[in-house]
C-alpha cells in the first residue's frame, strides 16, 4: 500500500466522502459569508431590532423543525437526491435576497437557506454511514466536522471585505450572489462524484410512528444529550456579556478565545476519531459531556483573559466526541431509517433544548452565578445519567 493510499484509507476519504467534504466547503463559505451579516443587511434595509430579534428566533425553530423532514426526505429519495434537493431550496432563499432587497424579503429568503444545515445533516450521516464500514463511520464524520470549520473561520472575512469595499447594502448582496454561484458549483460536484445510493429506506412521515422504533439505548443517549444541551444554552448567550461587560476583557480579547476554542476542537478531532473507531464510543462522549459541565462552572470562577483563556480551552474540548455521538446515533437508528430517526432525535433534542435559551434570561435576571450553576448542575445530571445508562458500542 503507498503512502496515499494509506492517508485515503486512515481518513475515510471514498469518493463519495471527498465530494461531501467539497460540498461542505463550497455550501458553508457561501453560507456564512453572507449569513453571518444578516442583522446587519436587515438593519441597513430599514427592519429594525425587532427584525433581527425575530430572525434569531426563527433561526432556532427552524433548525429543530427542519431536522426530521430532512431525515424523512434522505430515507424517501436518498441522500444524494435529497441532497440536491436541500442545495436547490438554499439556493432559492440566496436567490430571494438577491432579486428584492428589501427586509421582509430577507427573512423569506432567510427561511430556506437558513434550512441547509438542519436539512442536510442527516442525508450526511447517512451518506457517511452508507459509503464508511462501521470501523471508520467517527473518522468520517470528524472529518467532515473538521473541514466545516474552514468556510466558519473564512467566511466571515470574506463577507466583511465586501462589505468593506462595497458597502453594507451592495456587499451583502454580493456575498448573497457568490453564495449562489458557489451552490451552482456544489451542486456540479454532487452530480459528479457522489455514487448513488440505490437503496432507499422507509421514510417514515410520522415522528410518532417513527419513535417506537427509537431503541432504548437511543433514548438515553437522547435523554443525557438534552441535558447536556441544557448546561450549554442556559448560559450562552451571556458568555459574551460574562467576559465583556462584567470582567472587562475587550472585544478582540474575545475574538482571541473563541480562536482558542475553534482551534483545540479542531486539534482534537481527528486523534479521538482514530481511537474510538477502535475502542468504546462511550468514554469519548462521557468525557466530551464533562467538558460540557466543567466550562460554565470554570467561567465563574474567571475574571481575568488568562483564566478565561483555560475555560475556553475546555470550550473547545466539548467538541472531543462529538463526532463520536453522532456516529454513535447511527449506529444505534435502524438500518433502513438511519436518516429519518437522526432527524427526529435532533427535532426532540432541539426543540426540548430550546426552552433552556429562555429559562437562561431568566436565571440571569437572578444573577450570573445562579445561571451558571443551574448550567452545570443539568451538566452533571447529564454526564451521569450517561455514564449508568448509556451504552458502549464497538467501532
Amino acid at each position: 500500500m503507498t503512502w496515499r493510499e494509506k492517508i485515503v484509507d486512515f481518513f475515510g476519504l471514498r469518493k463519495s466522502i471527498v465530494a461531501l467534504l467539497f460540498m461542505a466547503v463550497l455550501v458553508g463559505l457561501g453560507e456564512k459569508m453572507a449569513e453571518r451579516f444578516l442583522p446587519i443587511y436587515l438593519l441597513a434595509l430599514g427592519g429594525g431590532i425587532l427584525s433581527v430579534g425575530f430572525l434569531n428566533g426563527m433561526d432556532n425553530l427552524l433548525s429543530a423543525l427542519y431536522s426530521f423532514p430532512g431525515g424523512y426526505l434522505s430515507d424517501r429519495l436518498g441522500y444524494k437526491r435529497a441532497l440536491i434537493v436541500f442545495n436547490l431550496v438554499a439556493m432559492f432563499g440566496y436567490l430571494i435576497v438577491i432579486v428584492f432587497p428589501h427586509w421582509l424579503a430577507v427573512l423569506v429568503g432567510a427561511a430556506f437557506f437558513l434550512s441547509w444545515s438542519a436539512l442536510s445533516l442527516p442525508a450526511t450521516m447517512s451518506l457517511v454511514s452508507r459509503a464508511l464500514p462501521p470501523g471508520k463511520r467517527t473518522m468520517g464524520v470528524s472529518v467532515h466536522s473538521l473541514v466545516r470549520r474552514i468556510p466558519m473561520a473564512l467566511g466571515p472575512v470574506i463577507g466583511g471585505v465586501l462589505i468593506g469595499i462595497y458597502g453594507e447594502k451592495t456587499g451583502i448582496r454580493l456575498a448573497f450572489g457568490a453564495a449562489f454561484l458557489l451552490g451552482i458549483v456544489s451542486l456540479i460536484f454532487q452530480q459528479v462524484m457522489i455514487a448513488d445510493d440505490g437503496k432507499r429506506g422507509k421514510g417514515e412521515k410520522w415522528p410518532s410512528h417513527l419513535w417506537r422504533f427509537m431503541r432504548p439505548d437511543l433514548r438515553n443517549l437522547l435523554v443525557s444529550d438534552i441535558l447536556i444541551r441544557f448546561a450549554e444554552q442556559i448560559p450562552y448567550a451571556f458568555v459574551v456579556i460574562w467576559c465583556i461587560k462584567m470582567n472587562g476583557i475587550s472585544a478582540v480579547q474575545f475574538g482571541l478565545l473563541t480562536t482558542i476554542e475553534m482551534v483545540t476542537a479542531m486539534l482534537v478531532y481527528i486523534p479521538v476519531a482514530y481511537l474510538a473507531d477502535r475502542t468504546g464510543k462511550k468514554p469519548f462522549v462521557l468525557i466530551t459531556f464533562v467538558n460540557f459541565t466543567l466550562f460554565p462552572l470554570f467561567l465563574l470562577f474567571s475574571h481575568t483573559f488568562w483564566m478565561m483563556a483555560i475555560a475556553f480551552v475546555i470550550r473547545g474540548l466539548k467538541e472531543f466526541g462529538e463526532p463520536t455521538r453522532k456516529a454513535l446515533i447511527m449506529d444505534l437508528a435502524p438500518e433502513e431509517q438511519k436518516a429519518g430517526m437522526f432527524g427526529l432525535y435532533y427535532l426532540i433534542r432541539d426543540i426540548v433544548v430550546s426552552a433552556a435559551a429562555f429559562a437562561g434570561g431568566f436565571l440571569w435576571q437572578f444573577s450570573p452565578t445562579v445561571n451558571l450553576l443551574a448550567a452545570t448542575a443539568c451538566g452533571i445530571l447529564g454526564t451521569i445519567y450517561f455514564a449508568i445508562r448509556g451504552r458502549d458500542l464497538k467501532g
